[in-house]
């Protein structure tokens, strides 16, 4: 009898395993990190609503540049820069902006978003430094790091990407907040006490500052794509890196590309396989570059200078960017060429698009001489599905985020947050 209840016993131990899994950090279901998902695809399979309200409109007291971030529940998160008083900010989305907590970082890094991941754990960098909260106010961890660390990633469950605007690349364990691996350096002999060289430089996209773009990854081909200016060079040029889990090195530098004409400008975006990074040139065109060798695949003219990354849905549609000057502009990856499917000259979108499911896309556009207003329109023919004023609204937009709840936010530069609701 006793070895009969041993068995059974030992039978059940081995039928469980192990359930760390459930605890392990991945992104979370709203609207993670700046570009929504880790391929900055401004992409998000929830149903978007065609109908809106304007639920709410709160300022932060200070200076925006980087998306507001939607987590699993609740919550919303806001990196700001200010002259005094809190910085870090999380919100209620679903009871008027009401803030849960708050708190001061160092300020110099306001063009990266946070990241939620699925339990409401915030990972976020300052100049000099990466760290993570937990849903309270208090540091789970901070660990050193060389510069300023660009919008991070989850490459896998537990696996945090932090590439630098000095260009050092890493790999921190999530929930431990130690480095996995080895960092790997895009530039040669950068100074590792000076975190805010070339910041300056960060926002406008010169010279300085070597990585001024969050990166892209996919998970279906392990590949990674940054923007790089080299120390001495004419313009910029992307980068591929590996990802190699359980391997050793557990980072790759696997080519460099100047494929984009006179070097891209602002993130870079992959499609849903991993096989293609799309990238706004300075030469304005919008480039196709296949991500196994950095060769370009094709490209097509937009005749105006994109400032914000394309948009890019999981059936080969990208919307071009925005920024002064520019026209709502979709374009089809057929496989060796571009195909213009629409363009609104009538519009004049001021940041990427944010789609939300097959049906709906929003951004923010040009309204009259100095308004601007929330644009829903549909991503098949580009039509006009609703259009909302932001009152007061000055600066420039920072983005469009789509919650797992269908709730739409956005903000501008000069710290002024909208909260819309399903109508």
């Amino acid at each position: 009898m006793v070895l009969a209840s041993t068995a059974l016993i030992t039978g059940v131990l081995a039928g469980c395993g192990t359930t760390d899994s459930w605890v392990q950090a991945h992104a979370a279901d709203g609207w993670p990190a700046q570009y929504g998902d880790a391929a900055n695809s401004s992409y998000s399979p929830v149903a978007g609503a065609n109908a809106l309200r304007l639920e709410w409109r709160r300022s932060v007291k200070g200076d925006l540049a980087a998306q507001v971030v939607l987590g699993s529940g609740s919550y919303l998160a806001i990196n700001a820069q200010s002259a005094g008083g809190c910085s870090l900010m999380v919100w209620e989305t679903g009871n008027f902006a009401r803030q849960r907590w708050c708190t001061r970082l160092v300020q110099g890094a306001g063009l990266s978003s946070p990241l939620f991941d699925g339990f409401d754990n915030l990972y976020i960098g300052q100049p000099g430094a990466m760290l993570s909260f937990p849903p309270t106010q208090w540091i789970r961890w901070r660990q050193p790091v060389i510069g300023m660390p660009t919008t991070p990633r989850i490459l896998a469950p537990d696996q945090l990407l932090v590439v630098t605007h000095l260009g050092q690349v890493l790999v921190f364990d999530a929930h431990k907040g130690v480095v996995v691996g080895t960092p790997l350096d895009l530039v040669a002999d950068v100074n590792p006490t000076d975190a805010t060289r070339g910041l300056a430089d960060c926002q406008p996209m010169r010279r300085g500052c070597p990585v001024a773009a969050a990166p892209a990854f996919s998970s279906a081909t392990g590949i990674i794509v940054a923007t790089l200016w080299e120390p001495n060079e004419a313009a910029p040029v992307l980068v591929g890196l590996r990802y190699r889990p359980g391997q050793t090195p557990l980072l790759t530098r696997e080519w460099t590309s100047n494929s984009a004409g006179q070097g891209p400008i602002a993130s870079p975006a992959l499609s849903a396989d991993g096989t293609t990074v799309y990238v706004n040139g300075r030469d304005e065109h919008l480039w196709a570059i296949n991500t196994a060798d950095g060769k370009p695949k094709w490209s097509v003219p937009l005749d105006y200078l994109a400032q914000t990354p394309p948009s890019v849905s999981p059936d080969g549609l990208i919307v071009a960017g925005g920024g002064p000057g520019s026209k709502l502009v979709a374009v089809r990856d057929g496989g060796d060429k571009g195909e213009v499917v629409w363009t609104r000259n009538d519009v004049v979108p001021l940041s990427t698009s944010s789609r939300a499911g097959k049906g709906v896309g929003y951004t923010v556009a040009k309204d009259g001489d100095n308004g601007q207003a929330l644009l829903v329109f549909d991503p098949a023919d580009g039509h006009t599905v609703n259009n909302y004023p932001l009152p007061q609204a000055t600066g420039w937009p920072v983005g469009v985020s789509v919650g797992h709840d269908r709730r739409v936010v956005t903000a501008t530069s000069s710290g002024q947050v909208y909260g819309f609701a399903p109508e």
